[in-house]
């Protein structure tokens, strides 16, 4: 059930027996010069409305912009602060606990994004207002990742790619393929971005000139299609899982005696 599609007395019917919700979240930012900059999103709201159909809960619409200033030298990224990120899915979240939701999957595709909705996880379960739990796509399907890619990469690279191939396939420059990975870092594994044991880059030009980790031309349709079918059965797995656990024992522990 997507939020934005239905009426408010239909929307009152599902929060009198539901008290879950899915919100995707992204980023709108540089994939690349193979992929647009709406990717993260994309996928993002993909998985989400895939998960809300296959089990009847709420998807609501989609945050497209998140915490992207690492990649502010590529044209057209935006971004947010983190702190106003932060404050903003928390707010949004607050409104969905208004009409009666307790639990929500922050249904996630943008690195940028985790550690930000950890902490507001954490503010709303330390409040005990509702429990949510940042869940990232690939993540969930890593041996699947590996199996189907040898040079993969967390930005830009063939599991993206693929994803999009068969989620959006006409956006995707197949043309661009070999310029974003010959200008990019192919093998990611063996690249070391440390510095004597220092993380001593902060964007990723500092690295890649194409603003790409992995190789794309490994990506297709038939492989998207694995990973999004693979990774949807996670989130809906997730999402039972967590419509199935009372309340209170999602809440923090008391203080020990």
């Amino acid at each position: 059930m997507y939020l934005g599609d239905r009426t408010w007395p239909e929307l009152g019917e599902y929060f009198a027996d539901e008290s879950l919700a899915l919100v995707p979240l992204g980023s709108t930012e540089q994939h690349g010069p193979h992929l647009p900059e709406s990717t993260d999103h994309r996928i993002a709201e993909a998985l989400a409305r895939e998960a809300a159909r296959r089990t009847g809960f709420l998807c609501t619409p989609t945050i497209n912009i998140g915490v992207s200033s690492h990649h502010r030298q590529f044209h057209g990224t935006m971004w947010v602060d983190a702190p106003v990120f932060r404050d903003y899915v928390e707010s949004l979240t607050r409104n969905l606990t208004y009409h009666g939701i307790d639990r929500v999957v922050f249904v996630n595709a943008h690195g940028g994004n985790v550690a930000h909705l950890r902490e507001v996880g954490r503010r709303l379960r330390d409040d005990e207002v509702a429990y949510t739990v940042e869940w990232m796509w690939d993540e969930s399907i890593p041996g699947l990742v590996d199996e189907v890619f040898e040079h993969n990469g967390p930005h830009g690279g063939p599991k993206e790619t693929a994803m999009m191939l068969h989620i959006a396939d006409e956006l995707v420059r197949e043309d661009q393929f070999e310029r974003a990975r010959d200008e990019g870092i192919r093998d990611v594994e063996n690249f070391d971005s440390r510095t004597h044991g220092s993380r001593t880059f902060y964007d990723a030009i500092d690295n890649t000139a194409s603003g790409v980790l992995g190789d794309q031309t490994g990506a297709t349709r038939e492989k998207g299609r694995r990973l999004f079918e693979a990774a949807s059965d996670q989130l809906v797995h997730l999402v039972e899982w967590l419509d199935d656990q009372p309340f209170e024992v999602l809440m923090p522990e008391p203080h020990v005696r």
